[in-house]
């Protein structure tokens, strides 16, 4: 499972945020946990697998934000009963 982050420009609000939420939904419907933040100006959620970058770049322009960057990275899952 990988953490992905994505840098988003032009989130203004709380329904820019749903927006986006639904966009990835949309092009990652395996997609755990999608939250977005207009003050950091970033989404992230889980995946399984790498995301296809390309892809989800066009999803995002789409919507009339701007994509700005990309990281993956494991996701360790965090809480009581983790090691």
């Amino acid at each position: 499972m990988n953490k992905v982050t994505v840098k988003i420009d032009g989130m203004m609000c709380g329904m820019c945020e749903a927006h986006i939420n639904d966009t990835i939904r949309k092009a990652y419907p395996n997609a755990k946990k999608v939250a977005s933040s207009h003050k950091k100006g970033e989404t992230t959620f889980l995946l399984d697998g790498e995301p296809d970058g390309e892809r989800l770049k066009a999803a995002v322009n789409e919507t009339g934000y701007e994509f700005k960057g990309i990281k993956t990275e494991k996701y360790v899952k965090k809480g009581i009963f983790s090691r």
